[in-house]
């Protein structure tokens, strides 16, 4: 039978599954000698609630099986309001970030298909991650994403941050 892969909003049933998924994810990052990120306990389910809420989170579903969960939120978001060592590609136009994506173990291409769906959204894309987290560092790069500096998370920590624009 061949895999047929959807992206839908995300319900408060879908609650328990997201926080599953999102253990998968912190699993993923320690096996790969990423001990930092999510290590705090985050995201919390009172994030992922709040993100429920608001229409902004997502399941990736293989034959209907949740495999893989992510936010896509419209900007600005207040963490990207001031960035260092570098800037935005584009500081005019819209944009959307992606937040909290984490999958299932054993699941393969989620960060492309995820990443497909969004830019049939929207043409510009701010995402951002751990300096340990390598694998996504170097996916964003492949899918044509550009480092373009850091950015100071609301607790103090430091991420990378990336964005993909069609407009220059």
């Amino acid at each position: 039978m061949d895999k047929k892969r959807t992206i839908r909003q995300a319900t408060e049933e879908d609650l328990p599954r997201i926080m599953e998924l999102i253990e998968c994810g912190r699993q993923k990052m320690r096996a790969v000698g990423n001990m930092e990120q999510w290590a705090d306990g985050s995201p919390r389910r009172e994030t992922i609630l709040l993100d429920i809420e608001d229409g902004n989170s997502y399941i990736v579903e293989d034959n209907g099986v949740a495999v893989a969960t992510f936010a896509f939120i419209e900007g600005p978001d207040s963490t990207y309001g001031q960035i260092y060592n570098g800037e935005w590609l584009d500081t005019q136009g819209e944009y959307f970030v992606i937040h909290r994506i984490a999958s299932a173990p054993d699941t393969r291409g989620i960060l492309k298909f995820v990443l497909d769906y969004c830019f049939r959204r929207t043409t510009n894309i701010r995402i951002d991650t751990h300096r340990q987290n390598v694998i996504m560092r170097h996916a964003l790069t492949k899918y044509g994403f550009s480092y373009c500096g850091i950015i100071y998370l609301s607790d103090g920590a430091e991420r990378l941050a990336y964005q993909r624009t069609e407009r220059r």
